[in-house]
């Protein structure tokens, strides 16, 4: 078999980087500006229990995502969009020790403006191969768990943010084309907007005033609208109905996001305190508010109630809760489940959503589900300043147009990055690919056992 060039590029490049690995100087925090880190002493065990159970739980997420995928997918597609999901593991592990999480949380790089200062991303040599991520504490982003914890912590989220996008596209890209687009989508789109939210100097976040307790704008809204970006470079698939093929597979990937996303949320909470406690209860009451919810919109729509609305109902209300998980009450979040279920339910059957393709309605359920949670969020947070309701209609329009942003720089920015990586890679598979399926053309795998012949 022919070895394309594109495959030998990828194997020369992951040899550098693991090799560089092997040479490269050895420091830790002790080396770096001390004003910046606290003591071993600072160290709260308790706080350092529960990050490592919640960087166990995030992890968990994004293989429960590839069950919850593969189990929508038509049968020639579930190794391939299962896949998809489960490489980010790999590569966006790698690439954020590297590069990720400077950029991300390095020295601040922006402009100073009416006495204040807002940076748009991190220095990317600042914690280049995690120099300087060590077992201290960082007194600006994690105070009380070694800084590295939190380093690891953040890895997870934002290796299921491209695995989120690969609903959008199933069962039509080439495998190759994608690694390369959740290379520039980490780069890019995802580092800079964790940046802008969640460094102290984030524009997002002092400028605007954007409160983004665990993702809601990072994640669910970047991977929503680049979805959408992704199904309008791609196109509709040659056959774009497909049966199911395995609703259990669904149902044991909801329940491990839904069990994954208590670490997602009151993990965020960075320490084993009340925060986290609320973040934890107001994470499943909107999940099953919205689950309800979704499963009666549709009975009283004319259609039945189904094992696979149930489950996408609540994914949306654990995708709306996410930026207010620790920022509002119980019964507030029950309202967020309940919201953002009807609003999705009337996209995901809306006919311009079925029109374009969106293979497994990422942007009608993230997309949307996590525009809803940021509205709802600048109007409900509990705080001074925090939103309409405990701030006025000025904070609630910063939100507003801190929104319109996003949805602008994560849309267009994606778009760029599909086109660039369609230029360097093809990223549609050919019509004999996708008629064959994925799981055959792009990986040799099948459900099926091969049948050999007898020569």
């Amino acid at each position: 078999m022919k070895i394309e060039k594109r495959w030998i590029i990828s194997f020369i490049v992951i040899s550098i980087v693991c090799i560089t690995g092997a040479f490269w100087p050895a420091v830790n925090s002790t080396d770096y500006i001390l004003s910046e880190f606290g003591t071993t002493e600072q160290i709260v065990p308790a706080d350092v229990a529960w990050m490592l159970t919640s960087c166990c739980l995030v992890l968990i997420m994004t293989p429960g995502l590839s069950f919850f995928y593969g189990g929508m997918v038509g049968k020639k597609n579930v190794i391939s969009t299962m896949l998809q999901s489960f490489i980010c593991l790999g590569v966006v592990t790698l690439l954020w020790v590297v590069l990720g999480f400077s950029l991300a949380f390095g020295e601040p790089i922006g402009i100073h403006s009416g006495g204040n200062f807002y940076s748009f991303v991190g220095n990317p040599t600042t914690f280049a191969f995690m120099d300087y991520v060590g077992v201290l504490p960082h007194k600006q982003l994690a105070n009380t768990v070694p800084f590295m914890l939190f380093a690891l912590f953040q890895m997870k989220f934002a290796v299921i943010a491209p695995a989120i996008i690969t609903g959008s596209f199933a069962e039509r890209v080439r495998f190759i084309s994608y690694l390369l687009f959740i290379c520039l989508f980490t780069i890019f789109i995802y580092a800079p907007l964790c940046h802008a939210v969640w460094y102290p100097t984030g524009i997002l976040g002092t400028y605007f005033g954007v409160k983004d307790f665990a993702g809601g704008t990072v994640v669910h809204m970047s991977a929503g609208f680049a979805a959408l970006a992704g199904v309008l470079v791609l196109g509709k698939r040659k056959n774009s109905r497909h049966i199911p093929t395995n609703i259990p597979f669904v149902l044991l990937g909801t329940g491990m996001l839904w069990f994954g996303w208590f670490g997602f949320n009151a993990g965020s909470a960075l320490a084993a305190n009340g925060v986290a406690a609320m973040a934890f209860a107001t994470t499943t009451t909107a999940s099953a508010a919205a689950m309800l919810t979704w499963v009666f919109y549709d009975r009283i729509n004319g259609r039945k109630v189904s094992a696979l609305g149930a489950c996408i109902g609540a994914v949306v209300g654990l995708v709306s809760i996410t930026p207010a998980a620790g920022f509002v009450s119980v019964p507030e979040s029950m309202f967020f489940g309940f919201s953002a279920a009807l609003v999705s339910n009337m996209v995901v059957n809306a006919n311009f959503l079925k029109k374009i393709d969106d293979t497994l309605d990422v942007f009608a359920c993230h997309g949307v589900g996590g525009i809803m949670g940021m509205i709802l969020t600048a109007i409900f947070a509990h705080g001074d300043k925090a939103s309409l309701l405990h701030g006025g209609w000025m904070v609630f329009a910063h939100h507003m147009m801190a929104l319109v942003l996003v949805s602008i720089f994560t849309f267009f920015g994606a778009y760029l990055l599909f086109k660039l990586t369609n230029v360097i890679i093809p990223m549609r598979v050919s019509e004999e690919s996708e008629y064959i399926g994925l799981d055959l053309s792009q990986h040799d795998e099948t459900l099926e056992p091969k049948i050999k012949t007898a020569n």
